[in-house]
C-alpha cells in the first residue's frame, strides 16, 4: 500500500485557507504527533527491510524505493518510548529532511497514521522549554486538534548532522 497524503481529503472546510498549514498526524504510544504535510512523500505499510551493521539501534535499516536507498528509523526508539511489536497498523512515513543544502528521504516507523488537519498558524503554540518524553529539540510547536494536544515535529532535527551524513553516505553506496 502506497498512499499520497497530499491527495487525502480533510474533514475541515478550510483545508486550503490562507494562513493555515497542513499536518499529517500519527500515533506513537498514546500520544499524537504531527508533521508538515509538505515534508511527507508517501505512507507505506510496514514491510521487511535490509539491516545494516554498526548503526544506532533506532535506525532499523534501509529499503529500496524505486531505485533509491532510503534509511528507516523507528521513532519509538528514537524518542526512548518502550518498544512495541509491529502490527497491522504500523506504517512507514517517508519524509524529506534538509541536510547540508540537500534533501534526503528517510522513513519513520510509527504505530498508526491518524489524519490530515488544517491548522491556523496562529493556533500553533511554541514548543515547551522543558524536557519530557521526547527532547524538545525535535518539536516545532504544539497545537490542539479536536480537544487533543498534538506535538508538531521538526523533521529536520530528528537526526544529528553526523547521523544524516552517515545515512546519506549509505544511501549513495547502495
Amino acid at each position: 500500500m502506497v498512499t499520497n497524503p497530499q491527495g487525502s481529503s480533510n474533514k475541515s472546510d478550510d483545508w486550503m485557507q490562507e494562513g493555515s498549514q497542513q499536518f499529517l498526524t500519527f500515533h506513537l504510544d498514546d500520544e499524537e504527533y504531527g508533521v508538515d504535510i509538505l515534508k511527507v512523500n508517501e505512507i507505506r505499510e510496514w514491510a521487511p527491510i535490509t539491516t545494516i551493521p554498526d548503526i544506532p539501534s533506532f535506525i532499523k535499516g534501509v529499503i529500496n524505493l524505486r531505485g533509491n536507498i532510503v534509511p528507516i528509523i523507528d521513532l519509538r526508539e528514537r524518542f526512548s518510548i518502550e518498544a512495541k511489536e509491529y502490527g497491522p497498523t504500523t506504517v512507514v512515513i517517508l519524509i524529506n529532511v534538509n541536510h547540508q543544502d540537500t534533501e534526503l528521504v528517510i522513513g519513520v516507523v510509527v504505530d498508526s497514521v491518524s489524519d490530515t488537519h488544517s491548522v491556523n498558524q496562529q493556533d500553533i503554540r511554541p514548543k515547551p522549554a522543558i524536557g519530557g518524553i521526547i527532547d524538545a529539540q525535535y518539536l516545532s510547536g504544539l497545537v490542539e486538534i479536536e480537544q487533543k494536544l498534538v506535538l508538531l515535529l521538526n523533521v529536520d532535527k530528528l537526526l544529528t548532522d553526523n547521523q544524516l551524513t552517515q545515512l546519506g553516505t549509505v544511501s549513495e553506496e547502495e
